[in-house]
């Protein structure tokens, strides 16, 4: 007798073994029955698509359309988006930047896209854009859109504003070209006036009383002198030399040394060290503080700089920078490069430092590695199978 099986191209047959089980009753015998087991193994199969919602937008200073991805095929998909447009016109921000899709579920991303240059005055224009859903060993899969950019402000404004600004120019000038000449004759007519009325002086006003020559004047008080300050190196009248008044002005020195600038605080975290290197696990190029998603993580000399110091959070993630340590495309592989990514909590982005000193993602069970047993600065670090080796080894302080 032969089986024939024929499980749907869904995703509700779930790739991996499937038990089944076949009952034999025979037609004489009913109670003699036989029941032979066997497992069936569905392959797995891919098939996603991605869908913009909406398809358009529209904005002056940011658009923010969502990326729908459904997997429609048997087995997990982790994927990461990127974007693109003719001409570089449009900036582009995932939230998150990469996402892991269960069978027959669909994850969204929300997409934030920015004009590099902004249009102050004319018509809105169209910028058509693609973003692309990236799989490890699979083709991209593109999604059209397209992002209208308004102006700030519309055409016929900036006509108004430029008529009105010609009429107050012109009126100035006509203004000044036609000012009307206006004298006041209130002036003339009160001097006349004054010079009428006012009687003239017939009494000589009385001399000032004149100042008697024998009159000494008074001597004016003189400052006090202050004493000249000793010379550097001479001793004081008391015998002391001026060394103790240096040390007089050194204390008062030190409490003046409070009002000088204050240190920068400590960057909050721990740094993360090999054993075999000595060596800080390092944000590749991010010295100014900066880090940026998928940038590699390298040894370098330990400095207790921000892109060197770590934070171990309670959902189990690793953070510096405002970014999380991250395997790349959310590989299981050896040899995955280790790097920092935007935050989403997936399993890429779990690890456990273990009491023997590994660092370890529990999602592919192995172990952050200095690849080729490097020890040197700019030693990348890599996801490799858990050895004990001293170039897996770690701890945080």
């Amino acid at each position: 007798m032969e089986l024939t099986f024929a499980p749907p191209r869904t995703s509700d047959a779930a790739a991996g073994p499937h038990p089944y089980a076949v009952r034999i009753t025979p037609t004489e015998h009913p109670d003699a029955v036989t029941v032979p087991e066997g497992n069936l193994t569905v392959t797995p199969f891919t098939e996603v698509r991605a869908e913009l919602v909406p398809p358009t937008v529209k904005g002056r200073f940011r658009g923010r359309p969502r990326l729908a991805v459904d997997n429609l095929g048997n087995t997990r998909v982790t994927a990461s988006v990127a974007g693109g447009d003719m001409g570089d016109h449009l900036g582009y921000e995932f939230r998150p930047g990469s996402v892991q899709i269960e069978p027959g579920r669909a994850a969204f991303v929300d997409t934030t896209l920015r004009p590099r240059q902004i249009i102050w005055f004319g018509s809105k224009e169209q910028r058509p854009y693609t973003l692309n859903v990236q799989r490890s060993g699979a083709v991209p899969l593109s999604v059209d859109g397209t992002f209208v950019q308004r102006g700030f402000l519309p055409r016929w404004l900036a006509t108004a504003l430029s008529l009105g600004l010609a009429f107050g120019i012109a009126f100035v000038m006509i203004w000044l070209a036609y000012k009307p000449q206006v004298s006041s004759g209130a002036r003339e007519k009160l001097v006349e006036a004054g010079s009428t009325a006012l009687p003239g002086p017939s009494v000589s006003a009385p001399s000032a009383p004149k100042a008697d020559a024998s009159a000494a004047p008074l001597p004016e008080p003189q400052a006090p002198s202050v004493p000249a300050p000793p010379p550097a190196g001479a001793a004081s009248p008391g015998g002391s030399s001026t060394s103790g008044g240096g040390g007089a002005s050194g204390g008062g020195g030190g409490s003046g040394g409070s009002g000088g600038v204050k240190p920068a605080p400590p960057v909050p975290g721990a740094v993360i060290i090999g054993k075999a290197s000595d060596r800080c696990v390092d944000i590749t190029g991010a010295q100014n503080g900066k880090g940026k998603d998928g940038t590699p993580l390298q040894l370098w000399d330990c400095a207790g700089s921000a892109n060197q110091k770590w934070v171990f959070k309670s959902d189990g993630t690793v953070r510096a920078l405002g970014l999380c340590m991250d395997v790349a495309w959310g590989s299981k592989d050896d040899g995955a490069v280790i790097q920092v990514a935007n935050c989403s909590g997936n399993p890429a982005q779990q690890w456990v430092l273990s009491e023997y000193g590994d660092l370890v993602n529990p999602q592919a069970n192995k172990c952050i590695d200095a690849k080729d047993n490097g020890t040197g600065n700019g030693t990348k670090l890599q996801l490799w199978t858990c050895s004990g080796t001293p170039n897996q080894k770690w701890r945080a302080q």
